[in-house]
């Protein structure tokens, strides 16, 4: 049986309105999108004809869980000024973005730190409340666990805990976070020969109502590499194993799962033949 929150990330080419309709062709439930060019700072708003177009799609489809991934230029822990506040600026555009499009979340990376870790964790957590306070709405922001590759903040679960215990109080209903099981596996955690132990510990520690979204990712590199390179669903070091656990645990059945696998050259069929491999692993 099908879990009801499993898909995609999805293009938006040609317009985000698109992009319902290609999720429901590779049999998705749950889609994840960019709302603009991820690697560059020009900022859009949403029009009214989009968010109009943008909702009529989805209401042809069965997704039920939706969200966008933010720019990749963004760090909000950067002590630079300048790129702070321009980190900030395209936060905020892209929360609004998403409450026009009446997505569920926004998954956001931690940033790096550069200077001192914790700094830069308080810098990250000021801005996200700034963010927060400058798009109220019901979007709520999903930190994803990251690889731990350079300076970037949140690759163990104590760092993204500190990290979402300073934000403000006021928009701690709006906090979250994503686990990627290609990064937690990088960062360390033996997802293959000790998946309860790993579960056990991100509940002790930031708490299952905090996991709101899983990118389900196999990776090329092994346990503790810190380099985030994705692979396709049972075909890398991570294997069948844990994503089996993953689609049959009671515990995550409601939690929305999207893959961001490779899409080779027909990224549909590859799409499709990931989600279909993973619901085989819930029969």
């Amino acid at each position: 049986m099908a879990t009801d929150k499993l898909g995609a990330h999805i293009s938006t080419s040609g317009g985000t309105p698109n992009a319902p309709a290609r999720a429901k062709a590779v049999g998705g439930t749950a889609m994840q999108i960019f709302t603009k060019q991820a690697n560059q700072w020009r900022e859009r708003a949403i029009d009214d004809v989009e968010r109009d177009a943008f909702r009529a799609a989805m209401a042809e489809t069965e997704l039920v869980e939706t969200c966008a991934h933010d720019s990749y230029l963004i760090n909000l822990a950067s002590p630079k000024p300048d790129l702070r506040q321009k980190s900030i600026e395209s936060f905020v555009a892209e929360l609004k973005r998403c409450d026009a499009l009446g997505l569920n979340y926004l998954v956001s990376h931690p940033g790096n730190y550069m200077d001192d870790r914790d700094s830069g964790i308080a810098r990250n957590a000021e801005a996200i409340g700034i963010g927060l306070e400058q798009a109220p709405g019901n979007v709520m922001l999903l930190m994803e666990t990251t690889a731990g590759t350079g300076t970037v903040i949140g690759w163990n679960f104590e760092e993204l805990a500190s990290l979402l215990a300073q934000v403000p109080a006021a928009y701690q209903h709006r906090m979250g976070v994503c686990l990627d099981t290609c990064h937690v596996y990088a960062a360390g955690y033996d997802l293959v020969n000790d998946y309860d132990g790993v579960i056990a510990k991100f509940d002790d520690i930031l708490g299952l109502h905090r996991l709101k979204m899983m990118h389900l990712n196999d990776s090329k590199n092994g346990l503790g590499t810190k380099k985030d390179r994705h692979e396709l669903i049972a075909e890398g070091a991570l294997g069948e194993g844990p994503f089996r656990r993953i689609m049959t645990d009671d515990r995550l059945k409601d939690i929305a799962k999207v893959i961001e696998t490779p899409k080779g050259d027909e990224p549909d069929v590859m799409d499709r033949k990931m989600l279909e491999r993973l619901r085989s692993y819930a029969v």
